[in-house]
């Protein structure tokens, strides 16, 4: 049997518990060893609930495990810099729940202590371990769609909810940190590449102070171009088009594949509105968590190398940085 990574979870979110937590337990090189929460009696029935070992009442408390390797950090957004900092300082592997943290300047907080400690830090941008996105960026690569120039993202949910997390915006709520991350990280990663400017539109929810529909342009070289629209109040939806001179391809269900059924993209050689130049090609159903925390413990283990650190994520900040200015002052901005 492999060596596996054992892990901790800080927190008992819905996402770790309903998601993550299931994934990662289900792969090669992941062992989730221990579970805290500020309350301890929902740290331990979390525990029961998802047959983890351990449960503490309180993080420090985790992070002092000496038979913990490495943190999965799902706090609230405003808590990822400072306890993703302090997993650090404790000697412990970070995979952080994305956005990173709440400025570009708390992701350098994070790099300056990941320098110094010298172990792995990542940004948990689960879709990008997803062989949906994979097999894109190969096409992107091989030529298929000719030069591609442009990319249309829409991402939405509803939720009015005043006490959900994401409807806090003093602790980090609201659609751009939430989801629009995800519009700008799947740019960058199919672009491969940095944007030199972005400008950005919110609307902010009257009674919540959270920006419920954002819309973003952001400029990358050679005239590349993404447009997206984020929505905490909109009819759900994903869809995700990427256009070159040759072909697009659109991603059906671009960021919450579903870890039951297959995924599907659509490559069009656009002979025909009609879409009688499509191919659909279907992706095996997979879990892309498990595919993620499999990356980053065989990383820790040295078997292959992080593909993404906390340079990355500091990147995708000053991105989110820039659109929050651009909003302000309504003008371009550069990251």
């Amino acid at each position: 049997m492999s060596k596996k990574v054992r892990w901790g979870v800080l927190s008992t979110a819905q996402i770790a518990k309903n998601h993550v937590i299931p994934a990662m337990q289900a792969g090669a090189f992941t062992e989730i060893v221990a579970i805290a929460s500020r309350d301890e009696d929902r740290a331990r029935e979390a525990a029961v609930d998802l047959g983890i070992p351990r449960a503490y009442g309180s993080y420090e408390a985790l992070l002092a495990d000496p038979d913990i390797d490495a943190i999965y950090n799902p706090l609230p957004n405003h808590l990822h810099a400072p306890l993703t900092i302090k997993a650090l300082e404790a000697g412990k592997h970070v995979l952080c729940e994305k956005p990173i943290a709440l400025s570009a300047e708390e992701a350098r907080q994070i790099q300056d202590a990941q320098e110094k400690s010298g172990l792995l830090l990542g940004e948990a941008f689960m879709v990008r371990f997803h062989p949906q996105w994979r097999r894109v960026r190969e096409i992107i690569r091989g030529g298929r769609l000719g030069e591609v120039r442009a990319i249309q993202t829409i991402f939405s949910y509803f939720l009015t909810d005043p006490s959900n997390i994401r409807n806090q915006a003093d602790i980090g709520g609201g659609g751009l940190y939430d989801i629009g991350c995800y519009a700008i990280n799947t740019a960058r990663f199919a672009f491969d590449a940095e944007p030199e400017r972005v400008i950005g539109i919110l609307d902010i929810d009257p009674q919540m102070g959270t920006d419920r529909l954002s819309s973003g342009l952001a400029a990358f070289p050679e005239g590349r171009q993404l447009a997206f629209t984020c929505a905490t109040q909109l009819v759900p939806c994903q869809r995700v088009q990427i256009l070159g001179t040759q072909g697009r391809i659109e991603i059906q269900i671009p960021f919450n594949a579903p870890a039951d059924q297959e995924a599907a993209i659509i490559v069009d050689d656009g002979r025909d509105l009609s879409g009688s130049g499509r191919e659909i090609i279907k992706i095996p159903a997979i879990d892309q968590y498990t595919l993620q925390g499999d990356a980053f413990s065989q990383a820790v283990l040295g078997e292959q190398p992080l593909e993404w650190g906390v340079a990355d994520a500091v990147a995708n900040m000053r991105v989110i940085d820039a659109l929050f200015r651009s909003a302000k002052t309504g003008k371009w901005e550069r990251p």
